[in-house]
């Protein structure tokens, strides 16, 4: 079924919405979402009804971030599961939405694994659709537990770099509320110096050509009441000169073996520029971002987007005349080829630490990230 639009509210905005949650109304179990495609100017819900509605939630980014998406996509299977669809098609598609993002993979599989296992004990369809909704929400609360914890970790560690407070942090894309079941990845390390008095300035970067940063995490922070400065990307570079970024800070889409990053593009130039310029660059991200199955960065399948999200500009809400429905405004000649891709690969040498809820690794090695794998494991199984 179609998805279903339901606004928030004319001029009275909630203090909070969350990203995602599950709702079970008299017509039936429905996962309703934030649609991120239209903030910051107005907070509309998104009703999905079922795994194929979600699907085009993913694609479009209408739900999007790697923790959140491992979320989505085990309340996905649940969906399918309780309104009595194919699971192991539901759980294909929702896999496949976007190749980058190993939590995506991960969150499906598990409410899957839920599902097959409740039905080998002899469990009816109904009681294999509640373990792959109580799979779901447990991942759910696991990733609010992980996201408090990782802001603990962060906050230490960069007192332990930049001890006296006064951080000025450089983040980029969107890693807040709007991608995880708590407050976050990076931006909740941020919030945490924020809340404890030693954040003086977030530098966002706007985020071309989606303007994540823009749109989403200018939106966090000043709902946060955070002081923050929105900048160009490009504008990076000349920021680092003038002295003024102490750290940098972003989440990740999947952490190879060997501690290569793949994160929203833009972050690999920001890697480079920070150590050209001596300044800790970190990535935080839940343990369910490392992929051991992927050796290396090289092994990573990245994301290819549609060409008109750069010969395009879309404004959320703003109507363009003579254009098609959901086009945009070009900004460039018709024609143009571009070269979109969604995410771009740090080394795992360019990266100072990799804070997750188990702890900071630094340095970055394979052998570093085994071990905390290994103790997040041991810590689910006792």
């Amino acid at each position: 079924m179609a998805d279903q639009y339901a606004y928030s509210g004319d001029d009275k905005r909630p203090t909070e919405i969350p990203a995602i949650r599950w709702e079970e109304p008299p017509e039936g179990p429905v996962l309703v979402l934030l649609d991120q495609t239209r903030l910051p100017a107005e907070e509309v819900e998104l009703v999905c009804t079922d795994a194929s509605a979600l699907v085009e939630a993913i694609r479009s980014l209408a739900v999007r971030g790697a923790p959140l998406l491992g979320i989505a996509g085990a309340y996905g299977v649940a969906l399918a599961a309780v309104r009595g669809f194919d699971v192991d098609e539901a759980a294909a598609s929702l896999a496949s939405a976007r190749p980058t993002a190993v939590n995506l993979a991960v969150g499906v599989r598990r409410a899957q694994a839920a599902h097959e296992a409740a039905l080998a004990e002899g469990g009816d369809i109904r009681q294999a659709a509640a373990a792959a909704l109580a799979a779901a929400r447990q991942l759910h609360r696991e990733d609010a537990e992980a996201s408090a914890r990782m802001a603990e970790h962060g906050l230490v560690l960069l007192d332990e770099l930049l001890p006296g407070g006064g951080h000025r942090i450089l983040t980029h894309c969107n890693t807040g509320s709007l991608v995880s079941g708590g407050e976050g990845t990076a931006f909740a390390v941020a919030l945490a110096a924020h809340r404890a008095g030693r954040l003086r300035r977030l530098w966002v970067d706007e985020t071309r050509p989606l303007l994540q940063g823009a749109r989403l995490t200018a939106y966090e922070a000043a709902r946060s009441g955070m002081a923050y400065t929105l900048l160009t990307d490009n504008a990076a570079g000349s920021l680092f000169a003038a002295g003024e970024v102490d750290a940098v800070l972003i989440g990740a889409d999947r952490i190879t073996a060997d501690g290569s990053v793949a994160n929203k593009v833009g972050s690999y130039p920001l890697a480079v520029l920070a150590r050209y310029h001596h300044v800790p660059f970190i990535v935080v991200a839940p343990v369910t971002t490392v992929d051991p199955d992927t050796p290396d960065g090289a092994s990573i399948e990245v994301e290819q987007r549609a060409g008109h999200e750069v010969t395009e500009f879309v404004a959320p809400q703003v109507p363009v005349t003579g254009a098609e429905a959901g086009g945009g405004i070009p900004v460039a000649p018709l024609g143009t080829q571009a070269y979109n891709p969604a995410f771009d690969v740090t080394p795992p040498e360019l990266v100072t630490a990799i804070v997750t809820e188990e702890g900071a690794v630094s340095p970055v090695t394979a052998e570093a990230l085994a071990e905390v794998c290994a103790r997040s494991r041991r810590a689910a199984a006792g």
